[in-house]
């Protein structure tokens, strides 16, 4: 028996070594050479190097100075990195109903004036509670509130909107977009 222990053990400590650390390194090096932002989290800072968030996780905006993202369904607290899931409700709860509703109610108390009809990203939360985008729609939808709270033409925001639009991945996957803390980071900028 210990003659078919000791490989078993020389087998078990080279396999630990080669998969528990080298190729972790190696991979840990080449993502740090090759893409160090991406690498450590996409995150983004102030402009006195403060880290505000990443660009990969969405926040909580509920001001009507700043554009809002999608509502997280992740839970104990919305978008909570550590717990990321949808809500698991469906298209005939009442729950989710009830919270479409209620999300309804929220947009239109803020922006009494504005009779656009609401775009869905704005109401639904993404599958993974997480999503740092919103539609340019979505974005468009809000230019009137934020305009009125920060004194600023409804212009000057399309512009800033255009200007942070991201395009589809690869040219052709997805749709053009518009991430949220980033549009609102520029925003902060521009008073």
């Amino acid at each position: 028996m210990i003659k078919h222990l000791k490989p078993a053990m020389i087998l078990f400590l080279a396999l630990t070594l080669l998969t528990g650390v080298v190729y972790p390194f190696i991979v840990t090096v080449l993502a740090q050479a090759i893409f160090p932002t991406q690498a450590n989290g996409s995150l983004l800072t102030d402009g006195k190097g403060k880290v505000i968030g990443s660009s990969l996780i969405g926040q909580s905006f509920s001001d009507p100075k700043y554009f809002w993202g999608r509502p997280s369904a992740t839970s104990p607290y919305s978008y909570n990195a550590g717990a990321s899931s949808g809500s698991n409700l469906g298209t005939n709860n009442p729950a989710l109903v009830d919270a479409v509703k209620a999300r309804i109610e929220t947009l239109k108390a803020v922006d009494a004036d504005n009779k656009a009809p609401i775009p869905v990203d704005l109401i639904t939360a993404s599958g993974s509670g997480l999503d740092p985008h919103i539609s340019i729609a979505a974005a468009d939808y809000q230019i009137n509130r934020v305009a009125r709270s920060r004194h600023i033409t409804p212009k000057k925001l399309s512009d800033l909107i255009e200007a942070n639009t991201e395009s589809r991945q690869l040219g052709f996957l997805g749709e053009p977009r518009v991430n949220v803390l980033k549009l609102n980071l520029a925003l902060d900028a521009l008073n």
